[in-house]
């Protein structure tokens, strides 16, 4: 019973709607110039690299600027990769192969910056879904998007220094500590196992999605490596609980705009489909952040319509596949990183930080 009301428990408000502001203005302002350049198909590049204004939420503006540039590396790495396997035709099982590589490196690399929000998930989602989608420009204007994007979240989340005017003298130091026999020897385990605990989820979830010939495995790979980034064994289960139980009720609201029906916006904008998607999109991104601290999977109803809508501009299909698909690709991936989680065990240790 205690579990069951761990998953339903809302974690405490921790200016939680500055995040969501931050965010949801890094997505808004390139979203809305692509619109008005009449190429929203173009927002998923926009979308992952204003990613980045989702990292260092709360921390002091020199260190949120630190952070946030380290995983604007990060995320428009991954979905410089992506753009790459998109223009040169690259096969799925190749994707899996460079998935799971960029997994255990992404796992170290965030470990070892100590990004926050933790693990490399929103990087290996960048990459697989750029891989999985044409791509309608060429490869250098699709990867500026991103970047210009993620310089944009950049500039955002360190505008308040502008009015407060602070600069932490130790801002920027934040080495973990563990407690207990040969602290660093135990770290370095710790760091190896995790990261070969994202490699095995990823690759495990993208054969299983590859051979269950869905067209979209990166759904898979992306589910699998979100249970890993709970700091323990029962959140790591609750994690990937949220993940799918999150997932199907935002695509409900994914149906609900997709499919034909007088609920549906798209009715009331006809020859207009690509900018609703867009502006639908923009609007999903506050919430999703907004969510995100608090409890994972009401963030996950929100972000689920953000990437499914992304995906639906960037290369049109079936409504009734893509719910299909995302639903069981979210399952199984889901299902096989708590696995991971329950099988490898992290070596013996207590990381303070």
């Amino acid at each position: 019973m205690s579990h069951a009301r761990e998953l339903h428990r809302m974690g405490p408000a921790n200016n939680d709607h500055l995040s969501a502001v931050r965010v949801a203005l890094s997505v808004a302002v390139p979203g809305l110039f692509l619109i008005l350049i009449g190429r929203p198909d173009l927002m998923m590049y926009a979308v992952f690299g204003a990613l980045t204004g989702m990292y260092g939420r709360n921390e002091t503006h020199r260190l949120r600027l630190k952070h946030q540039a380290q995983a604007a590396l990060f995320l428009v790495g991954g979905l410089t990769i992506g753009v790459f396997l998109s223009v040169h035709h690259i096969h799925s099982w190749w994707l899996v192969l460079v998935a799971t590589l960029f997994a255990g490196a992404g796992s170290l690399y965030a470990d070892g910056v100590r990004l926050r929000p933790i693990g490399p998930f929103f990087g290996i989602l960048a990459l697989g879904a750029c891989a999985s989608v044409p791509t309608n420009v060429p490869f250098t204007t699709a990867v500026l998007i991103g970047a210009a994007s993620a310089a944009f979240s950049l500039v955002v989340g360190f505008s308040g220094w502008f009015w407060r005017r602070t600069w932490a003298a130790g801002a920027g130091r934040d080495v973990p500590v563990l407690r207990g026999p040969h602290p660093r020897a135990a770290l370095d385990r710790a760091v190896l196992v995790h990261a070969a605990r994202y490699s095995l989820a990823v690759a495990a979830a993208g054969v299983i999605g590859v051979l269950s010939g869905s067209g979209h495995p990166h759904w898979a790979m992306a589910a699998a490596a979100v249970p890993l980034a709970g700091a323990d064994l029962p959140s790591r289960v609750h994690r990937g609980i949220h993940r799918i139980v999150g997932t199907f009720l935002g695509l409900g609201i994914v149906a609900v705009v997709l499919f034909p029906s007088p609920l549906s916006p798209l009715q009331y904008f006809p020859g207009q489909t690509a900018e609703v998607l867009a502006v639908l999109v923009i609007l999903c991104q506050f919430p999703t952040e907004l969510f995100m601290a608090r409890h994972y999977g009401w963030a996950m109803v929100f972000f689920t319509p953000v990437i499914l809508l992304i995906a639906q501009l960037a290369a049109p299909m079936d409504p009734g596949v893509l719910v299909m698909e995302r639903a069981i690709e979210t399952f199984l991936g889901a299902v096989v990183g708590i696995a991971v989680a329950v099988l490898v065990r992290a070596p013996r240790g207590r990381v303070v930080t």
